[in-house]
C-alpha cells in the first residue's frame, strides 16, 4: 500500500498560498515606483492629448469664423493637416507637437484681429451712444429711441439727453428670456427723480446682413456695444415685438452707489468710443462686462449663475440685491413679469410708470436727496 507524506503536499501548500491567502509582496509591487510612474505617463499623455485636440478645435473655429476669405476651405484644410500629422508623423511627441505648433501659429493671427468703430452697421446700432461730463451734468448723444412697427421694420431715432448725477434714485434691472431659462439679457435702467429712466444695455455690434450665433461669439464676430436708450425703446422692443419675457426687479442699491454704477456705465460707454472691444460669450458678454467694470474689491464673488445668467435674479435675491416686498423668490418672480403691462402700454407717454404697477416698491418723491 502506498503510504502518504507525513507532511502537506508543496504542490497543494503552493496552490493555496497563491490563490487564497494574501499576498502582500505582490499588493506591494502592485504600487510600486514603477508602476506609479507609468500611470502618471499615462494620465499625462491623455491629458495633453485632449489639450491638444480641444485647441486644434478652437482653431478650427476661428479660421471658419474669422478668417477673411474662405472661410470653410481653410478650416477644414487646417483640420486635413492636424489629421495628416498624427497619422503620418512618427512618434507620439512628434504629434503633439505639431498639434500645438499648429494652434499657436493661428492663434498668434488671431491676436492681431482688431475691432473697430467703422463698419457698415444695422441700423439700430449704427451710432455709438457718449456722454459730455460737466461736473454733476451728464449730456448723453446718441440715445437710442426708434419707432418700431415690428422688430425687423423701424425708423431709427438718436437723440440727446440731459440728466444730473445729484438727481439719481435708484437702479432698476430688467432681465429678458428670449428662450432658454438658463439664458437672459439684463438691462439695467437708472431711476431719475426729475427724468425718465435711462437704460443701458450692453450687445453685439452687428453689420449689415449678420446674424447672432452662440458658437461665433466665442470669436471676433462682433464689436461690443453699450447702448443707451429709452425704456420705450430696448423694453418694449422685446416684450411688444419679439415677444420675450422680461422681469424687472428694483435694487436695494441706495442711491450714492447708484451713482457709483451709473459712474462705470459712462467711463465704460465713452472708453469704448476710442477704444473698441470685441464681444465674446464668455468673456466679454451682456452679464460679464457689468462685472469687470467694477473696482475688482467690489466685484461679486465668481458664481456659475454669472455665466448661465438666465439664474442671476435667484443669485441677486439670496445676496439681498433685491427689493422684495417680504414675499418668497417665486412670487416676487411671478409679480415681476411686465409683459402683459408692457403690451397694454405700448406707446403711452407713461409706459415706464404703467409697466412697474404692481411691483413690491415704489420710489420716494425724495429719493435723490436721501
Amino acid at each position: 500500500m502506498l503510504k502518504l507524506p507525513g507532511e502537506p503536499c508543496k504542490l497543494a501548500a503552493a496552490i493555496d498560498a497563491k490563490f487564497f491567502d494574501p499576498d502582500i509582496s505582490d499588493a506591494s509591487a502592485a504600487w510600486s515606483p514603477e508602476m506609479i510612474w507609468r500611470g502618471l505617463r499615462a494620465f499625462a499623455w491623455t491629458l495633453s492629448w485632449m489639450i491638444a485636440l480641444g485647441c486644434a478645435a478652437w482653431a478650427f473655429g476661428a479660421l471658419h469664423y474669422d478668417f477673411p476669405v474662405g472661410k470653410p476651405i481653410v478650416g477644414w484644410a487646417f483640420a486635413a493637416a492636424i489629421i495628416a500629422a498624427i497619422v503620418f508623423l512618427h512618434g507620439a511627441v512628434r504629434k503633439l507637437g505639431a498639434a500645438f505648433l499648429a494652434f499657436a501659429l493661428v492663434l498668434t493671427w488671431w491676436l492681431t484681429l482688431k475691432p473697430s468703430n467703422n463698419g457698415n452697421w444695422q441700423p439700430d446700432v449704427a451710432e455709438l451712444a457718449w456722454a459730455d461730463i460737466n461736473g454733476d451734468e451728464f449730456t448723453f448723444h446718441n440715445v437710442r429711441n426708434c419707432d418700431y412697427r415690428t422688430d425687423t421694420d423701424y425708423t431709427p431715432h438718436w437723440e440727446t439727453r440731459t440728466v444730473w448725477l445729484s438727481q439719481i434714485a435708484g437702479i432698476d434691472l430688467a432681465i429678458d428670456y428670449w428662450g432658454s431659462p438658463w439664458i437672459a439679457h439684463p438691462i439695467v435702467s437708472f431711476q431719475f427723480a426729475d427724468a425718465p429712466p435711462l437704460c443701458f444695455s450692453i450687445e453685439t455690434r452687428k453689420t449689415v446682413g449678420q446674424t447672432y450665433s452662440t458658437i461665433g461669439g466665442l470669436y471676433r464676430q462682433y464689436a461690443l456695444i453699450y447702448l443707451v436708450a429709452d425704456e420705450r425703446d430696448v423694453i418694449r422692443l422685446r416684450t411688444n415685438y419679439r415677444d420675450e419675457d422680461i422681469y424687472l426687479y428694483h435694487l436695494t442699491a441706495p442711491p450714492n452707489r447708484a451713482r457709483e454704477r451709473f459712474l462705470e456705465y459712462v467711463h465704460s460707454l465713452n472708453a469704448l468710443r476710442s477704444e473698441p472691444r470685441w464681444y465674446n460669450a464668455i468673456t466679454t458678454n451682456c452679464t460679464t462686462s457689468i462685472r469687470s467694470q467694477h473696482p475688482s474689491k467690489e466685484r461679486m464673488p465668481w458664481d456659475w449663475r454669472i455665466l448661465l445668467n438666465g439664474k442671476g435674479d435667484e443669485l441677486l435675491y439670496r445676496d439681498g440685491g433685491l427689493v422684495t416686498g417680504g414675499v418668497p423668490f417665486a412670487e416676487l418672480k411671478a409679480r415681476s413679469l411686465i409683459d402683459t403691462r408692457a403690451r397694454a402700454a405700448n406707446d403711452s407717454p407713461d409706459f415706464s410708470k404703467m409697466i412697474r404697477e404692481g411691483l413690491p416698491y415704489a420710489l420716494p418723491s425724495n429719493a435723490s436727496r436721501r
